[in-house]
């Protein structure tokens, strides 16, 4: 089990509706997690509450597969259903693992869905497990949902309260019980987590292209440290005690995780990225025929390049949209055989000409080498790769799939080094204070930890890697 507990570092997509109609809760919920697919492939799930009970069903795959021939239609008409899409690391991408999580306790019927890593799962485990808790997955989120339970006395507001006061680590939750649905986001508001409304519903979704998607208009963020309860009553919230001075979302969110047209914490990621854009190109110009992003999340950076430069945004790589991300593949053969369905240079455009390539960040490095091959052998003279992110030097275990520092390219090789281990004629990466000053429209701070080693929370065990490594 620890084994098991050591690779769970997951990004995903969260969703929730509380209506005042008894209706098919659950379509609203599978439009919303359709719409936050980006966030997770592994495995999907959505759980609805009916007549004092809760109905739920969960598979692996694609939102539209696991609801595929009559599945979603067996999901009962309720008022209240959440949802959940996951991606999750080697080892741990097993059904059994998928969520919500579902369960009877204190406060009755119950379920939980979790976006985000905990740091202290183990050592919460075994407090449960020594006051006789028993478990049947391997992940956070269900010791998340136990904890609730344990330590509820029968009022679920209590038991978030006092569970919130234990956990360390980044979490955005959506909590459903028979009457009520409750929207939480950790004190430093690492994962993102946003209300919107309808004529008849209360939504949450990780992000606000999920609100577009079954037509709720926004109403605000969950605030860091907010407990939001929806029910009969109302929209009431509810602060968690200690909050810290200022707030630490993922700078990566804009840099890659959330969808273009999602707006976060007031900002526009659209607007982030194509500033990172102009700013690659105020900073590091080279001489090029054309601009081009990989797609899809570098094309709007690269729009921003071009109409800072003056160079000509032009598409060099053409996306078969039916495949997903690389990056959030589960293993690294899964990464690169799907690399090679998912891009196709466009050699007329790109044949004889210089190429500006510009990326959002670069990982482990693998699906960039092979890019920038294509391109090559496509018959561009010469390939300049602009990132938008600094170097990621350090893992995350806060919620994305960077575990190691042996995975980072960026952990042991510097810009030139990695350049020529990439195959370009040239790297260049934003710096730290110019990323941050592409996010210029978002008020409090940033975990840069994947950037500059500095977490919300110690790194701890991590370090042990890179010593290895050095």
């Amino acid at each position: 089990m620890d084994e098991i507990q050591g690779e769970i570092h997951e990004e995903c997509g969260v969703f929730g509706v509380y209506s005042q109609e008894n209706r098919n809760v659950a379509s609203t919920v599978y439009y919303g997690l359709y719409a936050l697919q980006h966030r997770g492939q592994e495995s999907s799930g959505i759980a609805v509450a009916y007549a004092n009970k809760i109905l739920y069903y969960k598979g692996m795959g694609l939102v539209a597969d696991v609801f595929a021939n009559g599945n979603l239609e067996k999901l009962p008409e309720g008022d209240i259903a959440i949802g959940h899409v996951r991606y999750s690391t080697t080892g741990a991408s097993q059904l059994l693992n998928a969520q919500p999580v579902v369960f009877t306790g204190k406060c009755g019927k119950m379920a939980v869905a979790h976006n985000g890593n905990l740091i202290n799962t183990k050592q919460l485990r075994d407090e449960l497990i020594a006051d006789n808790a028993v478990f049947q997955t391997s992940i956070d989120s269900e010791v998340i949902a136990i904890l609730i339970n344990s330590l509820s006395d029968g009022d679920i507001l209590q038991g978030v309260k006092r569970a919130c006061s234990k956990l360390k680590g980044s979490y955005a939750l959506v909590i459903m019980t028979a009457d009520k649905l409750i929207a939480v986001r950790d004190p430093y508001g690492i994962r993102p987590l946003c209300i919107g409304t309808t004529i008849t519903d209360v939504v949450v979704a990780s992000e606000t292209c999920a609100l577009d998607a079954v037509g709720a208009n926004f109403l605000r963020d969950v605030k860091a440290g907010e407990i939001v309860v929806i029910d009969s009553n109302g929209i009431h919230s509810h602060m968690m005690d200690n909050l810290p001075e200022k707030t630490s979302m993922c700078i990566f969110e804009y840099v890659y995780f959330a969808r273009h047209d999602t707006v976060l914490d007031g900002y526009s990621v659209y607007e982030a990225r194509k500033l990172a854009g102009k700013l690659l190109a105020k900073n590091y110009p080279v001489k090029a025929d054309l601009v081009s992003g990989v797609p899809d999340s570098g094309n709007v950076a690269a729009r921003g390049y071009a109409e800072e430069s003056g160079i000509p945004f032009v598409e060099a790589l053409a996306r078969n949209r039916y495949v997903g991300r690389t990056f959030i593949q589960p293993d690294q053969m899964q990464r690169e055989n799907s690399l090679s369905v998912k891009m196709n240079p466009l050699r007329s455009n790109i044949r004889g000409k210089r190429v500006i390539l510009i990326d959002d960040s670069i990982v482990r490095g693998t699906t960039m080498r092979k890019i920038i091959k294509m391109l090559r052998d496509a018959g561009a003279t010469e390939v300049h790769v602009r990132i938008c992110s600094p170097i990621i030097k350090h893992p995350c275990h806060l919620g994305i799939d960077i575990q190691t520092y042996s995975q980072l390219i960026g952990a042991y090789k510097n810009e030139d080094q990695i350049c020529k281990a990439l195959g370009a004629d040239s790297v260049r990466y934003l710096s730290i204070d110019q990323l941050l000053e592409s996010c210029h429209g978002v008020d409090g701070g940033f975990c840069l930890g994947c950037f500059n080693g500095q977490y919300p929370y110690p790194l701890g065990e991590y370090e042990t890697d890179k010593l290895k490594l050095e």
